[in-house]
């Protein structure tokens, strides 16, 4: 023991806990609420992250481009110079499958909220994803196709991620008073 410890010890030596006095008891935590039930979670998840038994449609080649049936094709070509200005933007770099998914779905589900029109997805171009290719690209393509608030999505211009990276265009609520 050093000299700073031998006098700390001897000032202390006679010190003795208060009589009567035991720590004041910790509160009690709060119950969990059930939103969903482990099987309803576990059935959701793997309808989500289902890929599609068509091979084919999984594949992308190196420009990801889908517009829904109705969708004029000059929107689908302003959508791809860039024309939209870009609201909002959400990076899926070094996430899995699953929290990928679960990001994206509620950046676009959120967005669509608040009513944005364009923004921009990060996936990636799968550089660093080994011999199977990028991973989270062929997802991402796969599961914009399936968000019914997604009209339109095609990759971003160079300056914005090129084939790293999409636009996607979310479609626009009719208002009430003009719905039929």
């Amino acid at each position: 023991m050093c000299k700073d410890d031998e006098t700390f010890q001897e000032a202390v030596r006679d010190v003795r806990p208060l009589p009567g006095r035991d720590p004041p008891p910790k509160p009690p935590k709060p119950a969990a609420i059930a939103r969903f039930t482990r099987a309803e979670q576990a059935a959701v998840l793997r309808e989500a992250l289902a890929l599609p038994e068509d091979p084919a449609l999984l594949e992308s080649a190196d420009e990801m481009s889908f517009a829904r049936p109705g969708t004029a094709s000059d929107v689908l070509r302003r959508l791809r110079r860039g024309q939209y200005a870009v609201q909002a933007e959400i990076d899926l770099h070094g996430l899995g499958r699953q929290a990928a998914h679960a990001a994206l779905r509620e950046f676009v589900v959120d967005s669509a909220a608040r009513e944005l029109h364009c923004v921009r997805v990060i996936h990636g171009k799968g550089r660093r994803s080994g011999p199977r290719g990028p991973v989270i690209k062929h997802v991402v393509n796969h599961w914009l196709r399936r968000m019914q608030e997604v009209t339109a999505f095609v990759s971003a211009r160079p300056v914005d991620g090129g084939t790293g990276a999409v636009y996607v265009l979310l479609a626009r609520r009719v208002p009430h008073s003009k719905r039929r």
